[in-house]
Parts: C-alpha cells; structure tokens; sequence
C-alpha cells in the first residue's frame, strides 16, 4: 500500500533529511586518499548521532556498518572495511538516517584525486540522470515517466541502467511501495500523488548493465564485467506542481 504522509510525517522526514544531507557534506570533507573505508563510516555514524539521528542501515536485516560504502565495480551495499581509497577510485556514498521513527535515504558518488575523462563523465552523467527524473515529478505523473527520462539520459549519454536494483518509497520504513525503476516506458505505472515520498536513485554503469553478488558475502552487488558504477539519490515529497528534495540543504 503506498502511503500519503501528513503534514506531522513530512516534517519529521524534513529534519531525518537534513541530518541526512548534513552527514553526507561531513563525510565529503574526509574523502581522500589514504582514509580507511570504516574510518568513513566511523565519522559518519558519529556525526549522525551527535545530531540526534540514528544510522539505520546499522543492523538492518544484518548489515554490520553505519553507511554502505562501494567502490569501482561495486554497485551498492558495500560494507566499510580497512580498505583505504587512493587516487582514481570512484567511491559512492549511501545511507538512510531514521529520525523519531521516520526515514531520509541519499547516495552521493565522488571520484577521488583525479581520473580519466570518461570516469568523470560517467559519475557528472549518473547525477544528471538523478535530475533528469526529477525533473519529471509533480502530481498526477506516472512513475513510468520518472523512470523512462532516466534510462533516456543513460542511453543517450553511453551508460547502462541496471534493472536489477530499483528505488522505492520511503517513510517510517526504510522501504515502501512503490517501487521506482530507473527505465520504462511513458505513461505507465503508479500515479504519483501529492503527499507521497519516494526515494530516486539512478545506479549507473560504464559498460554492462549486469551485476551480481560478490562471493564473500550476501551484501556487495558488483558489475559483472568489472566496469565502474556510479550512484546518486535523493528523499523527495510530491508536491501538487512538482517535488521537494527532502535530504538536500
């Protein structure tokens, strides 16, 4: 069933957002060569708390870190480790900050020091993918227009989407109804509706658009063919003639 939040609900999803947006520009200060991964995730889960939220992605169906941290090929789901970054990785950053029983989501993938021109394209063209489907967002759209200018703005940019990994709704769960695909046809789907909160986040691909699970775990999703994938999302709320991002500043 897919909620429409009251105004109580999107205010406290306002400040669980905020939190959100400001534990990701602290963390963005950290991102360098030679940071360990769970040195990342120890700052952000600080921070998190410190301002009154918590991270819940920390023991959410058994995930042991605070925030998920991938890099390179790892799509999503990637759990912080000794690993440190160096020069070139491509580093996306996600994580749901819950705030008195409410819930923000927001990814961010940064490239750290310099890399080539077509890893700065593919991340510059995942974030621009993330704006192309917002752009769509107002009441009475259907979803299937969201999803169809991202896998538009992919194509035309060289990238692949991966359909294995979707957005979704979000409110007091982490996850809710709908599911929001990042391609599809024109008016299909789900309308959307003013009140509703759904969380977009294009998961881009420099070669293939298949992936899978690592052998180590039952968390990391990689590309198949080893390419370089890139992430961002936003929370927004529908409004009546377009969209508030409520995890920016």
């Amino acid at each position: 069933m897919i909620s429409i939040k009251s105004d109580r609900e999107i205010d406290l999803m306002r400040q669980a957002g905020h939190i959100n947006y400001l534990a990701h520009e602290e963390i963005k200060k950290h991102i360098k060569p030679g940071i360990r991964l769970d040195e990342l995730d120890k700052i952000a889960h600080d921070f998190i708390v410190k301002n009154d939220g918590y991270p819940s992605c920390l023991g959410y169906e058994g995930f042991p870190k605070s925030i998920c941290i991938s890099l390179n090929d790892e799509v999503v789901h990637g759990i912080p480790d000794a690993r440190k970054l160096k020069n070139g990785d491509v580093v996306s950053i996600d994580f749901t900050v819950r705030y008195k029983g409410y819930e923000s989501d927001a990814a961010r993938t940064y490239i750290v020091g310099s890399a080539s021109k077509e890893i700065e394209d593919l991340v510059e063209n995942t974030r621009l993918a993330l704006n192309a489907g917002l752009s769509k967002v107002k009441s009475g759209v259907k979803i299937g227009d969201v999803s169809h200018a991202i896998e538009e703005f992919a194509h035309e940019h060289g990238l692949s989407v991966i359909e294995d990994l979707v957005g979704h709704g979000i409110g007091s769960d982490m996850h809710e109804e709908p599911d929001v695909p990042n391609y599809g046809e024109e008016h299909t789907g789900i309308t959307l509706k003013k009140g509703m909160t759904i969380a977009i986040e294009p998961m881009l691909n420099l070669g293939g658009k298949e992936v899978c699970l690592t052998d180590k775990d039952d968390w990391v999703i990689v590309t198949e063919d080893g390419s370089p994938s890139a992430h961002f999302e936003h929370t927004i709320l529908v409004t009546e003639d377009g969209y508030e991002i409520l995890t920016g500043e």
